[in-house]
């Protein structure tokens, strides 16, 4: 297993308004960040707020090319970004213990916090469809290539964890410094990860280690099917 400390490239915030921030995502252009009672995109070129979106944004993030999914208590919402209107909604695995979102494949990766476990989820209907055990709590959840990564936070440390996707053993570890709490996780399919930070109110950029052969233009073997 190779462990290393994060390198934190950037970091955003706080911002005006924002007092925590939970789940992150990515659309391309502009990093989403759940702030309670919002959703609001930030430009990672220039660190400014462009826009906001009023919906209950208590946890996890994701973007799937065209919609926002983002969890409210124990549900996760499908979410226009042009209009900012709820299209649908499906239950959340953990029932309101859920943490962390991401899109890899046509479904969705929902993180389940005190539990720690990662839910492979229909994105239609909700239904699990198959579940990874971790043994740290999970605060954000991320693919990159066929690369699955979670965040964890347990008192003042925060790590995060390549898992291999199949048995959920660490491949890799990267350890935040002290206080540096990650709440979401996002990859922006290169070489950043952005961090929510919690009660902080920031985002931080942290820098995704090349894997060489085994990153994401290795073999897919890992990568999740599509449904």
């Amino acid at each position: 297993m190779k462990r290393s400390a994060a390198e934190i490239i950037h970091e955003y915030g706080p911002f005006p308004g924002v007092e925590r921030v939970g789940g992150v995502t990515y659309d391309g252009q502009n990093v989403w960040l759940a702030a309670g009672d919002a959703l609001k995109a930030l430009d990672p070129a220039s660190g400014k707020m462009l826009r906001s979106i009023d919906v209950a944004a208590h946890a996890g993030t994701a973007f799937d090319g065209q919609h926002l999914f983002q969890i409210a208590e124990d549900r996760i919402q499908k979410i226009d970004p042009q209009t900012g209107d709820v299209l649908a909604t499906i239950p959340a695995p953990g029932g309101g213990g859920d943490s962390g979102l991401a899109w890899a494949e046509g479904t969705l990766w929902v993180g389940q916090y005190r539990e720690r476990k990662i839910h492979q989820v229909d994105p239609e209907t909700g239904a699990i469809l198959r579940t990874i055990e971790s043994n740290r709590f999970v605060t954000g959840v991320t693919w990159v290539g066929n690369e699955l990564w979670h965040a964890t936070w347990e008192g003042d440390e925060s790590e995060l964890r390549r898992i291999d996707p199949r048995t959920g053993e660490v491949v890799e570890r990267l350890e935040m410094p002290p206080g540096a709490g990650v709440s979401g996780l996002e990859s922006d399919g290169d070489e950043r990860f952005f961090c929510g930070g919690g009660n902080s109110g920031k985002v931080r950029a942290v820098r995704r280690p090349k894997q060489g052969g085994n990153g994401s233009s290795g073999d897919d073997a890992d990568k999740p099917s599509k449904t």
